[in-house]
């Protein structure tokens, strides 16, 4: 096991995530830090473009404390912006601009919004926005084509502390994808953002002749933490890329001899798709040494494909947007069989308690609490949803059923979705597992419904393209895998999983299609 030192970690960080370019500028100022499409920026360059960007935001009237909104996808005027912001004290608000135009407005006018700016140089969906909002549309400096939206004159910015350490103010205020109900935002620290990216470096052992793949989207925690300042503060080149398709995917990975590729289980699938599509057995990238799966649960069967079409491991890791988001990470000298999500991160706590918030026995499934240096400073502007997740003691409900093995995390389901059937615990996971198992089964998701005092096992099931499958293919193969109270009572098939833009699936979509009259 990859040995670590957590406290000699987070003593070693910079103040701000906007200064893990610093030491790279000194010491390698002509290595390329951004590729993109659209040309490269050394370290030395984007250093020079955030100082830029900072005088420019000056004049557009941002302050320190202001929020100001980023309509984006990857691309490295978002970075620039990002970085230049960070290093004001204003808060970054990031929203992926494929969210729908209600979800960019609930976010916009919850969180105050001073300025919003929209990457439209590489977005169609952000320059759908920012035409909706009367941004106007044209060039910034070394930015390239943005968008900029009117300045909000009647919002006030939060007070900036000048006692307080500027590793505890706000790095990035990120909402979470709100299924039900108005979006959270969740206030992230540039300690805990920086933390994160710190620890997952160094357990990928990240060094400047890295070249990592920049797909995951930069909005979500993952994207921010562990590619973005995980690869800068390493001193390697991130390669950045505004959207996943898998033709573009299969270039990349070949022609630019990536080192590292993260990624969501959704894109590994369909770059597998693809290559079946195309014949193809294998990909040619001698000098990819890590792929890595994070932001929605990883299937087994997933995992098998894909190790077999890349010829090494596909590690796993798990994380919440509230833990900054890593909470386990799969360590690179221990690949295993199983998807485990890896060992608990060093310098974060755990524990595991049952529905009256007692421990359980070691290795028994519960509750999965977190308290580290990587959990939020809070809910946006709501403080009643922070108490609730957060104890006085500092320990956050990450909401999940989780059990150790033997060092080990495993993701069991969500609290929530823990089904009790006949007396039993049942895991939606693992019924999922199973009838993702099936060879005609492109996707299954399972959740509960209360029946007369009891609940029953409801499995929706998306068929494999081109494939015939009835409700007593999948009975039958529930019979041969599943002990009888874990099995479903009914199966509905549907065309296709209703998931959000990490390709998680939303459950409470399936919830209201149970609810619909027949």
């Amino acid at each position: 096991m990859i040995e670590i030192n957590a406290k000699q970690i987070l003593d070693s960080l910079p103040a701000r995530i906007s200064d893990v370019i610093q030491p790279w500028v000194e010491r390698t100022p002509n290595h390329p830090a951004l590729v993109e499409a659209s040309g490269a920026w050394t370290y030395k360059q984007l250093d020079a473009v955030v100082t830029e960007t900072q005088a420019w935001l000056r004049d557009k009237g941002v302050r320190p404390g202001d929020r100001v909104m980023i309509v984006c996808e990857n691309s490295r005027a978002l970075i620039a912006v990002l970085f230049a912001l960070t290093a004001m004290d204003a808060w970054p608000v990031l929203a992926n601009s494929k969210l729908t135009a209600r979800e960019v407005d609930e976010i916009r006018d919850h969180c105050g919004a001073r300025r919003v700016i929209y990457t439209t140089a590489v977005s169609p969906q952000a320059t759908q926005h920012a035409k909706r909002h009367g941004a106007v549309i044209g060039p910034v400096g070394n930015l390239g084509t943005i968008g900029v939206g009117p300045l909000n004159e009647t919002v006030q910015p939060e007070a900036v502390d000048p006692n307080e350490p500027p590793q505890n103010r706000v790095g990035a205020l990120i909402y979470t994808s709100g299924t039900t109900g108005l979006p959270k935002g969740v206030v992230l620290s540039n300690r805990g953002l920086l933390f994160v990216a710190g620890i997952s470096a160094k357990i990928r052992a990240l060094n400047p002749n890295d070249r990592v793949y920049g797909i995951l989207p930069m909005s979500h925690a993952v994207g921010l933490s562990v590619v973005l300042l995980g690869t800068l503060l390493s001193g390697a080149t991130l390669y950045v890329t505004p959207r996943f398709d898998p033709v573009t995917a299969h270039a990349t990975l070949e022609k630019e001899k990536l080192t590292v590729a993260l990624g969501v289980p959704a894109m590994f699938h369909q770059l597998l798709e693809y290559a079946k599509f195309k014949g193809l057995a294998s990909l040619n990238v001698p000098e990819l040494r890590i792929i890595s799966s994070s932001g929605a649960p990883l299937d087994p069967a997933v995992k098998v494909a894909v190790e077999k079409f890349f010829g090494m491991p596909l590690f796993n890791g798990y994380g919440v947007t509230e833990c900054s988001p890593n909470i386990g990470q799969a360590h690179t000298d221990e690949p295993r069989s199983d998807t485990s999500v890896g060992r608990v991160f060093p310098g974060i706590e755990v524990k595991f308690v049952d529905r009256e918030r007692k421990p359980v026995a070691d290795g028994e499934v519960g509750e999965l609490w977190v308290r580290g240096p990587n959990v939020m400073k809070g809910y946006y502007r709501a403080p009643e949803e922070t108490a609730a997740a957060i104890d006085p003691e500092g320990w956050f409900n990450t909401r999940d059923l989780a059990q150790l093995r033997d060092g080990h995390l495993f993701i069991i389901g969500r609290t929530k979705e823990l089904i009790v059937r006949f007396g039993f615990n049942v895991y939606p996971a693992e019924v999922e597992a199973v009838l993702n198992s099936h060879p005609s089964i492109a996707r299954a998701a399972v959740i509960g419904r209360s029946v007369e005092g009891d609940e029953e096992v409801i499995a929706f099931v998306q068929p494999a393209a081109g494939v015939t499958l009835t409700a007593e293919d999948v009975a039958e193969h529930a019979t041969k895998n599943l002990a009888p109270y874990k099995r479903p009572s009914q199966i509905i098939f549907v065309q296709e999983m209703p998931v959000n833009l990490n390709g998680k699936l939303i459950k409470a979509e399936l919830v209201k299609l149970l609810e619909r009259p027949a």
